[in-house]
């Protein structure tokens, strides 16, 4: 597989989707987010990806706007927080993540947490987001293969992206399979393991082969997974530097050994065991 910075992932319904973006969660500060978001899409990024959660709505829509870039262009992402669940409270969420965001339509809408008793109607209000045109492609966050054979069950259109935790630590080969099976992009989340393996001997070993930092060959391993990708950072040289991963690539032998980095080691909640 070619890799480029503008390289797409071909979803279910043919949408292309970048598979290089940022994330911006805990980006709270306004100007440093608005700044953060513009050098991304000033250097080549084309994806970002927000939640109402994040409180950082506006600052996308302001930055997407800043940046001179037709609407086509920027695959913008958002999510539905779990208070705001069930059927006509996720259709009123998204209305107000529009509002925020001052656009006709969102590029990809989530569910961001399994919500026990209420995932499935939310799904069903993003299925009718999609049927309306308001969204071009239905997804889901955080949702284990049990709660995807729950949607599947009702659903009359599959989500087309599961956005899960996964990193070297966390690997997820089991649900990444499942996914591939049914045709739903993977999208990674905490993909450096929220910084925690930036000094991993054995990363920083590969690093020093490829002339490469550690954060750089993780994000290219996502890639070469066929993995869609979403680091944070509100630096812009590392911004860029998380971008700089498309002149080299990993070898098989390297690819082993970063996957068998995998303890199964969560940075965030299990799906099955959120509280908020």
């Amino acid at each position: 597989m070619t890799l480029q910075l503008n390289s797409t992932k071909t979803l279910a319904n043919g949408v292309e989707m970048p598979r290089l973006g940022l994330g911006v969660y805990k980006m709270t500060d306004r100007e440093e987010s608005i700044q953060a978001m513009t050098t991304a899409l000033s250097h080549g990024y084309r994806a970002i990806d927000t939640a109402t959660i994040y409180e950082n709505e506006k600052e996308v829509g302001e930055a997407f706007r800043a940046s001179g870039l037709k609407r086509e262009e920027v695959f913008i992402t958002s999510k539905v927080w779990n208070s705001d669940q069930g059927y006509d409270s996720t259709l009123k969420a998204f209305e107000n993540s529009l509002k925020l965001l001052d656009l006709d339509y969102l590029d990809l809408y989530l569910t961001h947490w399994p919500v026990k008793e209420k995932f499935v109607d939310t799904y069903r209000a993003i299925e009718r987001l999609y049927d309306e045109k308001l969204i071009r492609v239905p997804g889901v966050s955080n949702h284990h293969q049990h709660h995807l054979e729950e949607l599947f069950a009702k659903a009359n259109v599959k989500p087309m992206v599961n956005q899960i935790e996964l990193h070297p630590r966390l690997t997820q080969f089991d649900l990444r399979n499942y996914c591939a099976d049914n045709n739903i992009a993977v999208t990674s989340w905490s993909p450096l393991a929220r910084g925690g393996l930036l000094e991993e001997p054995s990363l920083v070993r590969i690093g020093a082969k490829y002339g490469k930092s550690p954060a750089q060959i993780i994000i290219r391993w996502h890639l070469q997974h066929d993995l869609i990708v979403i680091p944070k950072s509100v630096t812009p040289e590392r911004i860029k530097e998380n971008a700089d991963v498309y002149d080299f690539e990993l070898s098989f032998e390297d690819m082993k050994n970063i996957d068998a980095l995998n303890m199964n080691e969560r940075t965030g909640s299990d799906p099955d065991n959120i509280t908020f």
